[in-house]
């Protein structure tokens, strides 16, 4: 205000509002330069931009993980609701034998196996269990397609 003051009356500005008007200045010109210097710094856009890709990478990978599941359980649950219950309750039985089975086979060769082989099967048993609804899934289509088969030969 004071600046207005002794421009209007005519006046020389003083030390004090000289020092003001080049200070003001000087930011404006600061900004100034950095505004296109800002755009055109390719290196730093990328960097910002790799730096929100896994980000996204691991969003897009959990939105896409809950569809499989959701998918998986619905196609489980469309198998059931198809197959009539004599088919189911043999699809129980059998299931429970193989189980049993699997269960011997898997007991024997653990007891024969090396122990990097006893490791990398309880890994692959591990990772079975965390992803159980794909594989219940798949394994009820596979059972769908040899019932459909065991039919059509009939």
């Amino acid at each position: 205000m004071s600046e207005q003051q002794s421009h209007d009356n005519g006046s020389t500005p003083t030390p004090q509002e000289l020092r003001e008007q080049a200070e003001h200045t000087r930011e404006e010109l600061g900004q100034t330069v950095e505004a296109p210097a800002a755009e055109t710094d390719v290196k730093a856009q990328a960097q910002d931009e790799a730096a929100d890709v896994p980000e996204q990478a691991g969003e897009k990978t959990a939105q896409v993980t809950a569809q499989v599941r959701q998918k998986a359980a619905q196609a489980a649950q469309l198998v059931k609701d198809k197959t009539p219950e004599p088919v189911l309750d043999k699809a129980t039985q059998a299931t429970a034998r193989v189980r049993e089975t699997a269960s011997q086979a898997a007991h024997r060769l653990l007891d024969a196996a090396p122990e990097p082989v006893r490791d990398k099967a309880g890994q692959a048993v591990q990772t079975a269990r965390e992803n159980r609804t794909p594989l219940l899934a798949a394994g009820a289509v596979v059972a769908l397609l040899l019932i459909r088969r065991s039919r059509r030969r009939r």
